[in-house]
């Protein structure tokens, strides 16, 4: 047990409770190597069955990373952000390919590494109070923590529309478009961790039990919307396409757009492309590694994490400024792997679940 995480067992259940309140429970290398470790541990521990993961006090499950300390750390050649990036996306990977049950409750805030240690899981409980979203654009990073695997691959452009203009999704959406696996209410979410310890061979069945029918997703009204107006792999043409059309809708989104960093949407709808195509989670954590490790050094992320969460002027000046600004040539260099003595690697006891 650590102040930050609390680690422990509930009868035949691990319990990995995320515990940073006034942070919103963002994650930062000493968490995710804990996590780490606890869950290796578990996973040869014949008397661990299932693993539940949640927040232990507070609102929200996960804000996601800390990248203000990742940004201070952009400024003095990037160590500690690569060390921070490294963990986490072993975490990321154990999660992934995890022999035993998993299950996460993204009840409240759950974002950027928030996502990334929900998503893996086998079980994903949303509540009503869920608010899931990828919002790196808005501070010159990238959707990462496996976004390049995930979101490409729900429906239609809705990955795309998710990584670019950072839209937050309530419970309902995020069991709509299958981001979560189960709608319970918040009320009931102690009552189902205590039946999950009794039968953690049968954890389908305390969630199911526990289960509720989630509202309308919003989020469905639009699909027609996002993927006419997202269709393009080209961040001009998507943009061309809002400004032609004169609907309150794609004019909001076209604002939104706007507001984010042109580098940072290049940056995203690449990895998007590149990650639709992948068939190993693995390649794609070593991927994101590359690219994290660079971005985080350059001046848009800085600028930023300055202005949203530093200074809170909420005016950064990007730079690049435009889209069109932003070549080929500049993302080539983002998107180089690395020589393979810096490569990102997952655990030994996971080196062979290539998937």
């Amino acid at each position: 047990m650590t102040d930050e995480l609390l680690i422990s067992t509930q009868d035949r259940v691990g319990r990995l409770r995320l515990n940073r309140p006034k942070a919103i429970h963002a994650l930062n290398t000493r968490m995710c190597e804990a996590m780490s470790a606890a869950l290796l541990k578990w996973m040869r521990d014949d008397s661990v069955e299932a693993v539940v993961i949640d927040h232990a006090e507070g609102r929200g499950f996960c804000a996601g990373g800390d990248v203000v300390t990742l940004a201070r750390s952009g400024n003095e050649g990037g160590e500690e952000a690569r060390r921070f990036f490294f963990a986490e996306y072993r975490l990321n990977h154990l999660l992934f390919v995890y022999p035993k049950p998993t299950v996460a409750i993204m009840d409240g805030i759950t974002m950027g590494g928030g996502v990334g240690i929900s998503l893996p899981c086998d079980f994903r409980i949303a509540t009503e109070y869920t608010r899931l979203a990828m919002p790196e654009t808005g501070i010159g990073l990238f959707p990462d923590v496996g976004g390049g695997w995930y979101l490409p691959r729900l429906p239609g452009r809705v990955g795309e529309f998710i990584a670019l203009t950072g839209a937050r999704l309530d419970g309902a959406e995020c069991h709509y478009l299958g981001l979560a696996t189960h709608y319970v209410e918040q009320s009931s979410l102690a009552d189902m961790v205590d039946r999950i310890a009794t039968t953690p061979q049968r954890v389908q069945g305390p969630i199911g039990a526990f289960a509720a029918s989630p509202p309308e997703a919003k989020i469905e009204q639009s699909l027609p919307q996002i993927t006419r107006f997202f269709a393009s792999d080209r961040l001009e043409e998507i943009l061309a396409t809002l400004e032609a059309d004169e609907s309150e809708w794609a004019q909001t989104e076209l604002g939104t757009l706007r507001t984010k960093s042109p580098l940072s949407c290049k940056v995203s709808l690449r990895l998007m492309a590149e990650g639709a195509r992948r068939t190993s989670f693995t390649d794609e954590m070593r991927s994101e590694y590359a690219l994290a490790g660079r971005l985080v050094r350059t001046h848009d992320f800085r600028e930023g994490v300055r202005a949203l969460l530093i200074d809170k002027t909420g005016d950064p000046q990007w730079d690049p400024a435009t889209p069109e600004e932003v070549t080929d040539e500049m993302l080539d260099v983002l998107f180089a792997p690395l020589p393979e003595s810096e490569a990102w690697t997952p655990f030994p006891e996971t080196e062979h679940e290539q998937v």
